[in-house]
C-alpha cells in the first residue's frame, strides 16, 4: 500500500469540497422564453431561448422572482417561474424550492454576485439599465425607410422604457430581434415580448 502523508490527504479532500461546493448549478427552460439584459422586461432583450434548453443558474435576486442563467450562448435573465430544475429525481418549477435547493443569491450591481463569479461573462456587453440605448444597425432603419406605416395612436411618454398597450400595432423587422411602430410620425423600435420601448429614432 502506498503511503501518503496527512497533509497531502487532507489537501486533496479540501480540494475535492471545494469543487464539489462550486459545481454548477442546472436547470432547464420550461417554455420559450426572453432572456433579458437585466433584471426586468424594460431591460433589452438578449434573445429567446427555447423550451427543454439546458441552462446554467448563476443564482436568482434576493426577494425577487428574477435569475441569471447562461443558455444557448447566451446569458442574462428570467423568471425563476419559467425555470424548471430536478429535485429528488423529479422536475419542479425552480421559485417553488428555491429555499429548499439552496439557490445563491446575486445582485445586479455590474452583474456581480454575492458567492458567486465577479466578473462579467461572456455576452454580458449587453446587460445594461433602461435608458442605455441600443445601435440598431443600418438595414433596419432601410427598412423602416421602405416600409410606410401609419402613425399609431399613442398617450403615453414616448421614452425608452415605456410600455406599449395591446392595442398598438408593432410590425415586425425582419432578421432583427425588435419590432417597429411609428409614432408621432416617429419610428420606434419595441421589444415585441414585453412591448417595452427600447430605441426612438430622432
Amino acid at each position: 500500500m502506498r503511503w501518503i502523508s496527512k497533509p497531502l490527504l487532507v489537501g486533496a479532500m479540501l480540494l475535492s469540497g471545494a469543487g464539489l461546493a462550486q459545481a454548477a448549478m442546472m436547470a432547464t427552460t420550461a417554455t420559450d422564453l426572453t432572456v433579458y439584459s437585466g433584471p426586468g422586461t424594460g431591460y433589452p432583450s438578449v434573445g429567446v431561448a427555447t423550451r427543454g434548453s439546458s441552462a446554467v443558474l448563476d443564482g436568482c435576486l434576493d426577494g425577487e422572482n428574477w435569475c441569471r442563467i447562461d443558455v444557448n450562448g447566451m446569458r442574462g435573465w428570467v423568471f425563476a417561474q419559467e425555470l424548471t430544475v430536478d429535485y429528488n429525481g423529479a422536475p419542479v418549477i425552480l421559485q417553488e424550492r428555491r429555499v429548499d435547493l439552496g439557490v445563491p443569491v446575486v445582485s445586479y450591481d455590474g452583474t456581480g454576485s454575492i458567492g458567486g463569479p465577479a466578473d462579467p461573462a461572456p455576452g454580458d456587453e449587453l446587460i445594461g439599465k433602461v435608458g442605455e440605448t441600443i445601435v440598431p444597425p443600418p438595414e433596419v432603419i432601410t427598412y423602416i425607410e421602405r416600409t410606410p406605416m401609419e402613425t399609431a395612436p399613442y398617450d403615453g411618454e414616448v421614452v425608452v422604457g415605456a410600455t406599449l398597450p395591446g392595442d398598438v400595432v408593432i410590425s415586425q423587422v425582419p432578421n432583427y430581434q425588435y419590432s417597429y411602430v411609428r409614432i408621432n410620425d416617429r419610428p420606434i423600435l419595441v421589444d415585441p415580448q414585453s412591448r417595452r420601448i427600447v430605441y426612438v429614432y430622432e
